[in-house]
């Protein structure tokens, strides 16, 4: 198992150019079964990713353009009559697929983003009186542009808890940019790593969350990383400057998140235990989008990710 996600790992790699978090942030929700918001200017491969990741997996596709037209049927499905039975018979909508890429998931308005989070959250849609189960490999990746605002509906942050992770992403270094210049023009990239042969089957991703969940984690570990989701809700045990910074620390959601998410970084790092380290790495992408910070931070100039940053360097690894 290790292997193939090691190759599919490569093969993107190769195909988003200059986006490495990305691509390991998408096989992370994979492997910790779990949907990822992702912010970045337009034109940074977002939707080439997931598409990418549908090709070397065995699981069906399906992009949604958000707009604030868009009805929430347009999602779930609708039930069509068909005249020939006398009977309405239910239509389904773009959700019932493995991946789906909700694009600019904050040009719509609540409701619609309601009828996509419910199917996220509870892994079934209901219509009229009748619910329906998605299917058990089910992944979400929704997009958002910080640059533009205007017509947009934000995320309310309960509804943002629900992500398992929210990552930001920028434009990629000289490098990439000269290699993803000559992919534009068909030329070939030296180094590039060929597509795996085969597709990693939906049975094996399973066996790979079950070995993940199966993985040694020390007592101490557990301890840091409650720690340090606790240090969110009370971040003046950690200094008087931090007194106020947060309103509204992370919910226990975060604490699950950041345990599957370690987990599955320290898997796809080929380890068989999960370190402080790892939890490290995936704090900042669990807990951004679960923090609210307070007006007076605010004003200071401070975001979330320096309040976590601040928080890292202060709870002591135990």
């Amino acid at each position: 198992m290790h292997n193939a996600f090691t190759s599919l790992r490569e093969w993107l790699s190769s195909q988003i150019l200059g986006q490495p978090k990305l691509v390991d942030r998408l096989l992370i929700a994979v492997l910790a079964d779990g949907h990822l918001l992702v912010e970045g200017a337009p034109g940074l491969a977002k939707t080439k990713a997931i598409k990418a990741l549908s090709e070397g997996l065995e699981a069906s596709f399906q992009r949604i353009q958000f707009t604030p037209d868009l009805l929430p049927s347009d999602i779930t499905g609708t039930e069509i009559y068909r005249q020939e039975t006398g009977a309405f018979n239910f239509q389904e909508g773009p959700i019932f697929n493995n991946l789906v890429l909700a694009d600019e998931i904050n040009r719509a308005p609540a409701k619609v983003q309601s009828a996509l989070l419910e199917g996220m959250s509870e892994r079934q849609v209901s219509v009229g009186r009748q619910t329906f189960d998605l299917p058990k490999f089910f992944l979400v990746m929704a997009t958002q542009n910080p640059i533009e605002q205007e017509g947009t509906y934000p995320l309310p942050e309960a509804q943002l808890d629900r992500f398992l992770m929210h990552v930001r992403i920028g434009y990629p270094d000289v490098h990439a940019e000269t290699q993803i210049l000559a992919l534009a023009r068909g030329e070939a990239i030296a180094g590039a790593t060929p597509k795996p042969s085969l597709e990693i089957s939906q049975q094996t991703i399973f066996d790979a969350r079950k070995e993940i969940m199966q993985m040694h984690m020390a007592s101490s570990v557990d301890e840091y990383l409650v720690q340090l989701v606790l240090a969110t809700r009370s971040p003046e045990n950690y200094g008087n400057d931090l007194s106020g910074w947060i309103e509204f620390g992370a919910s226990p959601r975060a604490t699950i998140a950041i345990d599957r998410c370690a987990r599955a970084h320290a898997w796809l790092n080929k380890r068989d235990f999960v370190s402080p380290d790892d939890v490290q790495a995936v704090a900042h992408d669990c807990l951004r989008h679960r923090l609210i910070l307070s007006y007076e931070a605010e004003a200071d100039g401070l975001d979330a990710d320096q309040a976590i940053s601040e928080l890292l360097a202060r709870v002591p690894v135990a």
